[in-house]
C-alpha cells in the first residue's frame, strides 16, 4: 500500500500546534469525522497512550484502536495501529515556518497477510480519497488551532 502526505500551515506557534493536535480529548469536537474517542489509558496523554477512534470513513463508522508509538514534543507523532491483517502508521511532523507551524502527515499501511496484500492492491484507487480526508482532518486541525 502506498504512503501519502499531506500538510498545512497552521498560524500559531508549534507548541500550541503539537498541543491540540495530540489531545485526544477534543478530537471528536475538533474534526468532523470523527464520530468519539475512547481513551484506554490513565495519564496524561503522550507516549504509550492508547485509545479507540471511531470515524466516519467512506460513508461508514470504522472504530480502531490507536497507540502513540513516538511522542517527542512539540515536533513529532506517531500512531500506530494494527487492523484488518495491516500496520498503520500515521507520522506527525510540526516544524516553524515563518511565524507559524507546517504540520505534515504522512500515512503508511502496511499488509501483514496474504489477504491485507491483495486488499491493498483493491484500495489503491481510493488512495486519493484517503488523502482528501487526511487533508480534511488537518483543516479541522488549522481551523480549530486559528479561532
Amino acid at each position: 500500500m502506498p504512503s501519502l502526505t499531506v500538510s498545512r500551515t497552521i498560524d500559531a506557534p508549534v507548541e500550541k500546534v503539537f498541543d491540540v493536535s495530540t489531545d485526544v480529548h477534543i478530537w471528536a469536537d475538533v474534526v468532523p469525522a470523527i464520530q468519539r474517542v475512547e481513551v484506554l489509558t490513565d495519564g496524561p496523554v503522550g507516549l504509550g497512550t492508547r485509545f479507540r477512534e471511531t470515524r466516519t470513513m467512506f460513508g461508514r463508522d470504522a472504530t480502531e484502536t490507536m497507540e502513540f508509538i513516538e511522542f517527542e514534543r512539540p515536533n513529532r507523532y506517531v500512531l500506530g495501529a494494527q487492523s484488518h491483517g495491516c500496520r498503520y502508521r500515521s507520522i506527525f511532523t510540526l516544524t516553524p515556518d515563518g511565524g507559524g507551524t507546517k504540520l505534515e502527515m504522512v500515512f503508511e499501511g502496511t499488509p501483514l497477510t496474504f489477504g491485507a496484500k491483495v486488499m491493498s492492491v483493491v484500495m489503491r484507487p481510493f488512495m486519493k480519497k484517503m488523502g482528501d480526508m487526511c487533508a480534511a482532518d488537518l483543516d479541522a486541525i488549522k481551523a480549530h488551532v486559528e479561532s
